[in-house]
């Protein structure tokens, strides 16, 4: 199927911006082994990306929101600090922790969305740190990691892979899926780093303003070329 011509191409963050920028991590040396940070915002296509990767090109895949899941299952030192500081707000049967109830309750507290990250993104990298260990072996995976810039984890990848969308593409996305109306899910996004900001960061930009073949053709091209560490 040809790419709709609305579909853009894949493009190449300018160096310059990289390089004045505080946060942008140290240049890697001269890597064998692939290891693609995929990030975006909320409805950005994330996920949708990260299929295509695994089942088209075959791609072992580290998710940053399984790992969270985990660090917050029944019996886990995140779920009982959890429980300890909110109780039956977010507690629900058999000790399963609520998360819709909990996401709302940070959500909407600042304070308590610190609290949470400080909790659970040690934890989260943690479990990074076994896997990539686990699969040392293979020459290219792919870290799926909604807050890649925003939790410092830039340092666990060989390259970092924006994808990204218009914000009224992303905003008619949320309240799709989400079932929101206009003003929460512009809430939603406003709580995240904006994709401008991203996009001064990422070294590839897979633009997700088309379809989804088109898609899985600016995935397989930027898997094609690569990034010069």
């Amino acid at each position: 199927m040809v790419c709709a011509s609305a579909c853009l191409l894949l493009e190449c963050a300018d160096s310059e911006s990289h390089r004045h920028h505080p946060n942008q991590r140290k240049p890697h040396p001269p890597l064998a082994k692939r290891r693609i940070g995929l990030t975006g915002g909320i409805a950005t296509g994330k996920s949708t990306a990260s299929q295509l990767l695994e089942q088209r090109h075959g791609l072992p895949l580290l998710d940053a929101d399984v790992f969270a899941r985990k660090a917050l299952e029944p019996g886990s030192e995140g779920s009982a600090a959890v429980l300890q500081r909110y109780g039956e707000q977010v507690a629900a049967q058999s000790g399963v922790i609520d998360r819709r109830a909990l996401g709302t309750l940070v959500f909407n507290d600042p304070a308590e969305r610190h609290w949470l990250e400080q909790l659970v993104h040690p934890l989260v990298r943690q479990r990074f740190d076994e896997e990539l260990a686990r699969l040392a072996a293979s020459p290219t995976m792919v870290l799926v990691i909604p807050l890649l810039f925003e939790a410092g984890l830039t340092d666990l990848c060989t390259e970092t892979w924006l994808v990204d969308c218009d914000e009224t593409q992303q905003l008619q996305r949320l309240t799709t899926r989400d079932q929101l109306s206009q003003e929460e899910a512009q809430a939603r996004m406003e709580a995240q780093w904006p994709l401008a900001r991203k996009r001064l960061l990422a070294d590839v930009l897979i633009s997700n303003r088309g379809d989804n073949e088109c898609l899985a053709q600016q995935l397989a091209l930027a898997l094609e070329q690569g990034i010069n560490p």
